[in-house]
Parts: structure tokens; C-alpha cells; sequence
């Protein structure tokens, strides 16, 4: 591919970003709806869990058969492909009549998903060959992450109270059309000089974990955990694990290739994704259903408590993206640590939403925390890698993201199931009785110890995976995909 000028490279980057504002955004809009949905459509507890998950999952489960679909017929070509898929399923969600067709249609949305987010990112990579210019077209990319969570609550709870739920899908149909339009006319193609072979048995067994396993979480706090169903799921999840695991190790041309993780800060980065996101994904759904449910805001009014958060994110995601490229990813994942765990503390041990200024302060601190760790698990999950895996090692990091979110739904919806049913019986609109409120808040307490525990995990991982010694395997892991480059190619992936 042709060096692109300047001007060039930063339009693309504005609509690679536009694809991600589509999935960000409906993410954080449909927060700020879930409890209007569940009244509409008679929605459970879990039901709410599903309309979130369903999504993750299939995006999840998809995003690495994507990724390298996009390095063997084009990543253009796919980008423009998934944005159709999308931009049809917001249209079909808006009109789901109950919430089992909302699922399904949510499912449409994330098949054209798992094609926008992790192809976008190997285009950035391919576009920005320079380390330092492209650390900071990631920070710019995941300031988009801060724009969303900015705008969504906001944005939602402006078309919930005014119009109604079905049209926070709306705005997805006219962002997805223009972004169809500059894409054909702006974005270079590109393509992997050596793209792998479709690994169908890998693909299924991703699915056969990833969805028993979510299954058994969601809806055990309902059937029981000792229910047959839900040890079964369970049972499943782990075999098909190892299986997947074995049959892996195995495969010439894997669909989870292996030596990615010879690499510290790559396998680092993949924990640190699931993580941050599994605390992002809980975080979110705990307090849409406490800001409405317990205190008795509407949508609206929800949104703007939750600004605070998303403007810490919008703030800090770019300005960890020019960290990282002048001081490498240590920093952002140390600050992103301490602020996460900080503010798990906060609700667990003192109780921050007993009153206004500990509910700010905790909120502040998470959006200090995401909005820096966005950029080091990018960065890193690219960087020292051969340019020609770029759709592939974006997937694993993408694919790391919606697995925890869709953890951290599932884990922390399952926690909150009995507080959650509690507290909505003061009834949408009103705030729920203190008895309620106070079932809501001991039920949440773990749920907060679990999001500290991720701040922990992300704080130790910054430590450890990071320095010299990890930068020795990501060269030993770029190494092992060099010996089998072409001749002539080595060259051009060491520039990367």
C-alpha cells in the first residue's frame, strides 16, 4: 500500500473512528434504556442482562474470524460489509416487537460489528506505519470511547424521555450511511501478503464456550446453581475450552494463533482487556439500575449523573495515547490501576453512593481509570508485530474487550439479581422504598469488591508486564511469525 499523505491518514482515522462510535455509542445509549425496555417488554433481571449480552457475545465470539476474513479478501471490503450488517440491525432492533426478537435483532447488529471495530484498527495500523504517530492515532481512537460515553447517556436519555426506547437505534442508521459513503471513497485496501486459512472448528468451539459459559452465569441466579442445566453449560464451557486449547496448539493456521502470546505485554494486555471491560460492562449496569431504580431518576437525569465519568474518559483517553508513545505503556496501565481499585473501594468499603459527593467522586475516579487504559492494550497488542497480523492481533484485543464486558454483565447482573428485583419494586419513576435501597446496596457490595479486584489485577499487570524483559519476548514472539514470512517480507514487518 502507497504512503498516504498526511491529510489522507487523518481522514481515514475520522472514519475509522465513526465505526466506533457506532458500537460505542449504542452501548452506552441502550444502558441508559434498559430499564424503559424492561418495562415495555416485561423484562427480567436477566432479560436486561441479554439485551447487552447477546450483542458482546456474538461480537466476541466473531471478531477473530473477522480480523483475518479482513487480511485474506480486504479490509475495506469487510469494514463497508459490517457497517451494511449494522446499519440494518439498529433499523430492525427499533421496530423488535418483544424482547426475544430484541435479542435476535441485537445479534444482526453484532455479526456487522464484529466486522467495524477490529478491521478498523488494522487499517490505522497499516495507515500509521510510524510507532509515535501511531500511539497517538490510537489515543485519538480511544478518545472516541470517552466521546460515546460522553454523548450516550445524554443522547439516550434525551430519546427515552422524549420519543421513547426504540429510538436510540435511530441514530446508528444516518452515522452508518455516511460513514458507507466516505469509506468507499476514502479508504485505501488492504489485504495480509499471507492471509490464513478459515479454522471452522476453532470458530465453533469459541462460540460453544463463550456462550455456555454466559448462559450459566446469567441464568443461574434463577434456575439455581446446583440446576442440571446450568452444570451442564458449565461442564461444556470447560471442555470446550481445553479442546479448543489442544486443537489450537495443533493447527498450522489456528484462528487464536499461540505465538501472539509468547509475548509478556500482548498476553498482558489480553487479562488487562478483559478486565478493564468486565469492570466497564458491570460498572455501567449497576448504576443505570441504582441511579433509576434506587434514587427514582428518569433516563435523562441518569445521563448527566453519569457525565462526570464519561468526561474523565474523554479527557484522559487521548492524553494516554501521547503517554504511551513518549513513555510507553507502564504509566497509563499504573494510573488506570490505582484509579479502578480506588474507586471499587470506594462504593464497597465507604459507601459513596450514600451521598452525592462520594457518588461523583466514584465515578470520576472510574473514568480517570478506563479513559487510560484504553491505549496501552491497543498499542501493545500491536506493536512489535509483524504488520501483516495486524487484523489478527487487533481481533485478540478486540475479542478480549466484549469477553469482558460480557463477564462483567453476566458476573455482576448475577450478584445484583435478588437486590436488583428488590429495589424495583418502588416502581420506575419513583425512588424505591429504604428497605429496597438498602437490599439494593448490600447486594451491590460484591459486586463492587469484583470491580476492584479488576483495578488490582490491571495495577499488578502494568507492573509486571512491562520493562525490559518484556519487551525481550515480544521481539522472541515477532520473531517466530518472521521465520515464517517470505523472503523479502522480513524486512518490511520489522518496520512495523
Amino acid at each position: 500500500m502507497r504512503e498516504l499523505s498526511h491529510r489522507r491518514r487523518m481522514l481515514v482515522l475520522a472514519i475509522c473512528c465513526m465505526s466506533l462510535l457506532l458500537v460505542s455509542l449504542d452501548n452506552t445509549v441502550l444502558n441508559v434504556a434498559l430499564p424503559s425496555i424492561r418495562s415495555d417488554l416485561h423484562a427480567s433481571v436477566s432479560g436486561m442482562q441479554w439485551t447487552i449480552d447477546a450483542y458482546t457475545l456474538v461480537l466476541a465470539a466473531l471478531l477473530m474470524l473477522s480480523g483475518s476474513t479482513a487480511d485474506r479478501v480486504g479490509r475495506k471490503r469487510t469494514f463497508q460489509t459490517g457497517l451494511v450488517i449494522f446499519t440494518l440491525g439498529s433499523g430492525l432492533c427499533s421496530l423488535a416487537p418483544n424482547l426475544e426478537t430484541l435479542v435476535l435483532f441485537r445479534m444482526v447488529q453484532a455479526i456487522g460489528g464484529s466486522m467495524l471495530n477490529p478491521v478498523a484498527m488494522s487499517i490505522i495500523t497499516n495507515v500509521f506505519t510510524e510507532p509515535r504517530e501511531r500511539a497517538r492515532a490510537i489515543g485519538a481512537w480511544g478518545g472516541v470511547v470517552g466521546i460515546s460515553m460522553a454523548a450516550g447517556p445524554i443522547v439516550g436519555g434525551l430519546l427515552v424521555e422524549s420519543v421513547g426506547w426504540r429510538s436510540i437505534f435511530w441514530i446508528n442508521i444516518p452515522v452508518g450511511l455516511a460513514a458507507l459513503l466516505l469509506t468507499a471513497r476514502y479508504v485505501p485496501e488492504s489485504r495480509a501478503p499471507r492471509p490464513r486459512r478459515a479454522d471452522p472448528v476453532g470458530q465453533l468451539l469459541v462460540i460453544a464456550v463463550l456462550g455456555t459459559l454466559t448462559y450459566a452465569i446469567i441464568e443461574a441466579p434463577d434456575r439455581g446453581w446446583d440446576s442440571p442445566l446450568i452444570a451442564t453449560c458449565a461442564g461444556i464451557a470447560a471442555l470446550g475450552l481445553l479442546t479448543l486449547i489442544r486443537y489450537e496448539r495443533r493447527r498450522a493456521e489456528p484462528l487464536i494463533d499461540v505465538r501472539f502470546f509468547h509475548s509478556a505485554p500482548f498476553s498482558g494486555a489480553t487479562v488487562v482487556a478483559v478486565c478493564a471491560f468486565a469492570a466497564l460492562g458491570g460498572y455501567l449496569f449497576m448504576n443505570t439500575l441504582y441511579l433509576q431504580d434506587v434514587r427514582g431518576l428518569n433516563a435523562l437525569h441518569a445521563g448527566l449523573w453519569m457525565l462526570p465519568m464519561a468526561f474523565m474518559c474523554f479527557v484522559c483517553a487521548p492524553l494516554s495515547g501521547r503517554l504511551v508513545g513518549a513513555r510507553g505503556p507502564r504509566p497509563s496501565m499504573l494510573v488506570a490501576g490505582v484509579a479502578i481499585t480506588a474507586s471499587g473501594v470506594l462504593f464497597a468499603v465507604f459507601d459513596a453512593q450514600a451521598s452525592d459527593a462520594g457518588l461523583l467522586i466514584g465515578y470520576v475516579l472510574f473514568g480517570l481509570g478506563f479513559g487510560m487504559v484504553n491505549a496501552p492494550i491497543t498499542n501493545t497488542a500491536v506493536s512489535g508485530m509483524p504488520r501483516t497480523q495486524a487484523g489478527v492481533a487487533a481481533a485478540v484485543a478486540s475479542t478480549s474487550r466484549q469477553v469482558g464486558q460480557s463477564l462483567g454483565v453476566a458476573v455482576i447482573g448475577a450478584v445484583l439479581a435478588a437486590g436488583a428485583a428488590s429495589a424495583a419494586a418502588g416502581g420506575m419513576g419513583h425512588a424505591a422504598s429504604p428497605a429496597a435501597a438498602a437490599s439494593f446496596v448490600d447486594a451491590a457490595r460484591p459486586a463492587w469488591w469484583i470491580i476492584a479486584a479488576c483495578g488490582a489485577v490491571i495495577l499488578l499487570l502494568g507492573l509486571v508486564t512491562t520493562g525490559h524483559w518484556a519487551e525481550k519476548t515480544t521481539r522472541h514472539a515477532a520473531a517466530l511469525f518472521e521465520e515464517d514470512a517470505p523472503t523479502g517480507q522480513t524486512s518490511a514487518n520489522a518496520k512495523a
